[in-house]
């Protein structure tokens, strides 16, 4: 074999080695991919139901209830984007700040059915604190405007959009005054 032959099928080598690390490194990262969705995009387009997704909103006010499975705490809860809500089913102890009427994010997978069997609960840390992405998701579908205040309370959503809210809040005016 000469010179020439090795250095090529060394090259060779070494760009299957390369190509499948990159293989690899891309399925590994494509399965521990967490994506968040809205109530209305779960019902729009529901995940697949191997996917693990993070389902983010307000916990409607009026929908908790606790159950005990075998002295396992169980929170049955639903989760509004204002436009749909979301049944989710949690076994375990809820977070200390966990409310009706806060954010929440829940980490889990969609069932069949078209509820959520959440293996991770996650609530807002103080009053003023809400995830990003439910933020843009409340702006994107006009239930809440920042410019205007704190986010609305969830039992509001139902009648409420950002021109409601600008127009029952001490905003900007459009005389500057």
């Amino acid at each position: 074999m000469t010179r020439k032959t090795r250095r090529l099928w060394l090259v060779i080598a070494c760009l299957i080695g390369l190509g499948s690390a990159a293989a690899l490194t891309l399925n590994a990262f494509s399965s521990n991919i967490v994506f968040f969705m809205a109530p209305s995009q779960v019902h729009a387009k529901p995940p697949p139901k191997d996917r693990t997704i993070r389902l983010g909103g307000m916990v409607v006010a009026g929908s908790v209830r606790r159950e005990k499975v075998k002295d396992t705490p169980v929170a049955i809860f639903d989760v509004t984007d204002g436009q749909d809500a979301v049944t989710v089913r949690y076994e375990g102890i809820l977070p200390d700040l966990f409310r009706e009427g806060q954010s929440v994010v829940a980490v889990g997978t969609i069932n069949p059915d078209g509820t959520m069997r959440a293996t991770e609960v996650l609530a807002k840390h103080d009053e003023t604190y809400m995830p990003k992405e439910v933020a843009e998701e409340l702006r994107r579908t006009g239930k809440w405007d920042p410019r205007y205040g704190k986010a609305p309370d969830a039992a509001s959503w139902n009648t409420m959009t950002a021109r409601d809210a600008s127009a029952n809040t001490s905003g900007p005016t459009q005389h500057g005054s």
